[in-house]
């Protein structure tokens, strides 16, 4: 049985004093806005906003919130996997694994966690990401972070049956667990529905499906830089934004807006779906833990450039995030075997269980009902 080890966060007075030097001298340089600019989820105005708030934030009262959560650390595979595992208390309450994916960390998926009192909730930081170590030898690949995963759940928490919840990276994730581990797999909840890989998407023949990858694929020109430089030149962006607070606050925030179900051309409008101290959370916890680099690691190491996935015979519930708006129930028909609900959302984008806890709680729930 792998060692649980319990885990608090605590940054020391010595970082919070050279976090705050740097925020100081960062925001004495912030540039203007350029001239003609393509549109961004950033503005210099709405940055320098966050940057006086991140220097007058109480941080201390919001890792307190953080060790509320009850937090450990078990070693699976070469990695120390960090995790937060919220118990019900009943013995038959339904489990559900909440993955997170890039930009975000643990710590915005546990507004959506502290909804589910009724169920056992174990919210996972991504090898790499956060308080887990990186992987020490091999590839970030989503069959081992499906491994790294599906031993946490079974080998070191021991429960025989869960649910699955994944997004952005894990949204594959969670998917091959579902497709390799059906006996222990209860049910999948989806707001990321599965996308066939390069090589299946040139086989498909139905117009609406088409339509949807080329207008992806037409996007994804203008606003997939950030994963191009991710992939390519993943240690030189590392280098500035470990460096900079001020340069990492705006490449983690800049993501938050755009992939967020928030009006274009207003960033300070993502905090009606993801608060200013949410926001902060996340930037804080990337910069004391100086993860920033290794959480590239699954754009340039092939997460994002996946295997065919097998189709899954669990039952699912899947839920179309405003992000993906017009994804066709089709594909997921076809992927998921015992499709229970199939709805297109009117709110929640990208971070959906962050921005829409309640209802997605509610859509858990349902999901359990019938498959738990």
């Amino acid at each position: 049985m792998t060692e649980v080890r319990p885990f608090t966060v605590r940054v020391s007075d010595d970082a919070l004093d050279e976090l705050r030097l740097r925020l100081e001298l960062g925001r004495a340089r912030l540039l203007p806005d350029s001239p003609r600019r393509p549109a961004s989820g950033m503005d210099a105005s709405y940055l320098r906003e966050l940057v006086d708030s991140w220097l007058a934030w109480d941080w201390r009262a919001r890792e307190t919130w953080l060790n509320g959560h009850p937090q450990f650390l078990a070693r699976i595979d070469d990695a120390d996997v960090h995790f937060v595992h919220l118990r019900s208390g009943r013995p038959d309450a339904p489990v559900l694994l909440v993955m997170h994916g890039w930009p975000h960390t643990f710590a915005l998926q546990l507004d959506f966690a502290d909804r589910l009192a009724d169920f056992d909730v174990v919210v996972p930081s991504l090898p790499g990401f956060g308080f887990s170590s990186p992987y020490a030898d091999g590839p970030m690949s989503e069959t081992r972070l499906a491994d790294t995963m599906h031993r946490l759940m079974t080998e070191v928490l021991g429960y025989a049956r869960y649910l699955t919840y994944g997004e952005d990276v894990t949204a594959n994730v969670s998917d091959l667990i579902a497709a390799r581990y059906p006996d222990q797999v209860a049910g999948i909840l989806v707001t990321h529905s599965h996308f066939p890989n390069d090589d299946e998407r040139v086989e498909l023949t139905d117009p609406a499906e088409i339509a949807f990858f080329e207008e992806l694929g037409r996007l994804h020109g203008p606003n997939g830089a950030y994963g191009h430089v991710q992939a390519t030149r993943p240690d030189t962006l590392a280098a500035a934004l470990n460096d900079s607070p001020v340069g990492l606050l705006a490449w983690i925030t800049e993501k938050l807006v755009e992939w967020s179900d928030t009006p274009a051309g207003d960033p300070a409008a993502v905090e009606r779906r993801i608060s200013r101290d949410r926001i902060l959370t996340e930037a804080m916890i990337y910069w004391v833990t100086q993860s920033i680099g290794s959480s590239f690691r699954p754009y340039y190491e092939g997460a994002d450039k996946p295997d065919r996935i097998p189709p899954t015979s669990v039952p699912a519930s899947v839920h179309i995030q405003r992000h993906e708006s017009g994804n066709p129930e089709s594909i997921a028909r076809r992927h998921y075997l015992d499709l229970r609900t199939f709805e297109q959302l009117e709110e929640g984008g990208h971070f959906t269980v962050a921005e829409v806890p309640d209802a997605m709680a509610q859509r858990a729930r349902a999901l359990a009902a019938v498959a738990w």
